[in-house]
């Protein structure tokens, strides 16, 4: 039977599966809820694949995921047009694209030509294809994950590329209770997770965040961040309005998960880091952390 209920008890869910990490599962459907996508940077096992499993589940959403390789592609996400003799004429075969949910699994062991095969459809929910235009399922959300650059046989996504991703962070190890309770199986399994809520209510939800009320004084505050964003000598270049807009929309969607329909002052930072960090290009790489932490700091008087 479908539970009726709210996307608080979505991450209440979500939680008691991914142990130990709420803050980064309430990130996660921030994404969601603001209609964007999720780049996760982790290694391997730390449950970026479970929480994706996790959330289709629980919104009843289709679901799919595409592991990349060097050899993948366009074609391979994106579907393709083969002879159908019986009807004498080519047929468009979906590809794992045309799901609610794509999970993208370690997306920068593609090429930059299978990476980029994704642009279009992130950026404006449609594919097209040899003249034609097959428009994508309404949600259409993307978990993608990718290694760190250290790691051998990786190719690093283009700022074009990143800018796609609303949000970007990392699950991280678990505490060592948590992991306690893992071994002692008080996690729920993915697979067997009851839906608390389904796609329809997913883009009510949708609809509510963008109505989050947003004050002229958390407006100001976005604005001064660009500028100096834009002014500030240790940064390749600034904000970009995208990345402002992607900003005010995480905003909306991270308050109306708590409750509220109003942005407050402290949600800035609870959010600002995982919408930026993919987005500013230090001239120094360094702490690129330690460095966004300071500039929050300079704009708004709190850090990261």
């Amino acid at each position: 039977m479908r539970a009726a209920s709210g996307p608080g008890q979505l991450l209440e869910q979500l939680s008691r599966i991914v142990l130990d990490k709420e803050g980064q599962i309430r990130l996660v459907l921030t994404a969601l809820i603001a209609g964007g996508h999720v780049l996760l940077e982790d290694l391997p096992g730390l449950g970026k694949t479970t929480l994706a499993l996790a959330l289709a589940r629980s919104l009843e959403l289709p679901f799919a995921r595409v592991q990349m390789t060097a050899d993948i592609l366009p074609g391979d996400i994106l579907g393709s047009n083969f002879y159908d003799p019986a009807q004498r004429s080519f047929v468009f075969r979906p590809g794992p694209i045309f799901h609610s949910l794509l999970l993208v699994d370690e997306i920068n062991r593609a090429s930059p030509r299978a990476q980029s095969a994704l642009m279009e459809a992130m950026a404006e929910g449609q594919v097209s294809l040899e003249g034609a235009c097959y428009p994508l399922p309404s949600p259409f959300f993307v978990i993608a994950t990718q290694n760190p650059e250290e790691f051998d046989g990786v190719f690093p996504l283009p700022e074009n590329q990143l800018d796609r991703f609303l949000l970007s962070l990392s699950l991280g190890y678990p505490s060592r209770a948590a992991e306690e309770r893992l071994l002692l199986g008080e996690a729920l399994p993915a697979q067997g997770v009851e839906p608390v809520a389904h796609s329809d209510a997913l883009c009510e939800w949708q609809e509510s965040a963008r109505r989050v009320f947003l004050s002229p004084e958390i407006r100001d505050l976005l604005l001064d961040l660009a500028e100096q964003s834009r002014r500030h000598a240790a940064l390749r270049f600034g904000l970009s309005p995208r990345g402002l807009l992607a900003l005010q929309a995480a905003l909306r969607a991270w308050a109306f998960l708590a409750g509220r329909d109003f942005v407050v002052p402290d949600d800035l930072p609870a959010v600002a880091p995982a919408v930026l960090g993919h987005r500013l290009r230090w001239r120094d790489p360094g702490d690129a952390q330690q460095q966004l932490g300071q500039l929050l700091q300079k704009c708004w008087g709190f850090g990261a």
